[in-house]
Order: C-alpha cells, then sequence, then structure tokens
C-alpha cells in the first residue's frame, strides 16, 4: 500500500517567528516529509509558496496497523511528520515546526478499503487559522481521507539536507 498526501493552500515562504525570537520572521520555508528517526532525511521538500505539495509514500499494513520508513510510532499512535524549516543559502534546512498527520483518526472502514486497492490519500490545507505553516496533530475534519486504486509512482525525491537541524 502507499500513503499520498495532497497538500493545498501552503502559507508562503516568510511568517512571523514567535516572540521572544532572535529574530521576527522565519524566511524561505520549506515543508517535506520526515523519515522515521532520520529528521534529517527529508521527502521531496516543496517551497512554502508552492500553489500545491503531493509526497507518495510506500508502507505495509497489517489490519489497522500501518508502518514504512515515513511513519512515525511514538506512544502507542502512528502518524506522518510534516516538518516545516528555513533553508538558507547554503541549503541548510532548519526546522521550527511540524505537523503530525494522526493515522489513527484515518476511519476503519477507509484504511480497509486502501489496504485492498493500494492507495490511502490523505487531502490538506497546509496553513493554520492565522495563515502560518499548519503544526501540531492533524485529524479530521483538518485532513480527509480517502481511499483509491494504486498508481505507479510518482516522482519520489530523498534529500538530506546539509547540516539539517531541528528546533
Amino acid at each position: 500500500m502507499r500513503i499520498r498526501i495532497d497538500a493545498v493552500d501552503l502559507p508562503g515562504r516568510t511568517c512571523p517567528a514567535p516572540a521572544g525570537a532572535a529574530f521576527p520572521t522565519y524566511r524561505n520555508i520549506h515543508v517535506a516529509v520526515q523519515r522515521r528517526d532520520r529528521p534529517a532525511e527529508l521527502l521531496d521538500p516543496q517551497p512554502g509558496d508552492a500553489p500545491s505539495a503531493t509526497w507518495t509514500l510506500p508502507c505495509t499494513t497489517a489490519g489497522t496497523d500501518v508502518q514504512g520508513p515515513y511513519v512515525q510510532h511514538r506512544l502507542g499512535r502512528r502518524f506522518v511528520y510534516l516538518s516545516w524549516g528555513t533553508v538558507d543559502e547554503a541549503g541548510v534546512f532548519t526546522m521550527f515546526r511540524r505537523a503530525k498527520l494522526m493515522l489513527d483518526a484515518v476511519p476503519p472502514q477507509v484504511l480497509a478499503a486502501a489496504a485492498r486497492e493500494g492507495l490511502l490519500v490523505g487531502r490538506l490545507g497546509l496553513s493554520d487559522a492565522h495563515g502560518n505553516p499548519l503544526c501540531a496533530r492533524v485529524e479530521p475534519p483538518h485532513i480527509t481521507w480517502t481511499a483509491g486504486p494504486a498508481q505507479p509512482d510518482g516522482r519520489k525525491r530523498h534529500t538530506t539536507l546539509p547540516g539539517a537541524t531541528s528546533a
């Protein structure tokens, strides 16, 4: 099975930094899927001002248990991290925020259909209510999960950005 994340409404390339930060604005914002246990390995980073972004992730299922190289597993819950970061002139990605796409919030009948058909699709907007990068746990109604027939792989680019750091 594969998971495809279809995202729209990206927030742009800048956003305000939190109060008390050493700088007022995050610049050259990008978003990517973070590999499990390898925060510097990012799948297909997309600029924050892209009209849309799509990622396709390999995974396996056993009943309602979803596993794969991009599926995180913390405290008994499965999810996919979308990491937000700034990219400097040298191409260094510095994470400042993440969104957790909660897989245990996928309706069981949708997950069962996706396991049969080969594709689980999550559709969501990536801007929060203030127009900033979406963060924290993402569950319906902020994401819509559907099942579909498996398609041949689209482009996949695994990128380890130099000096990737997390905040």
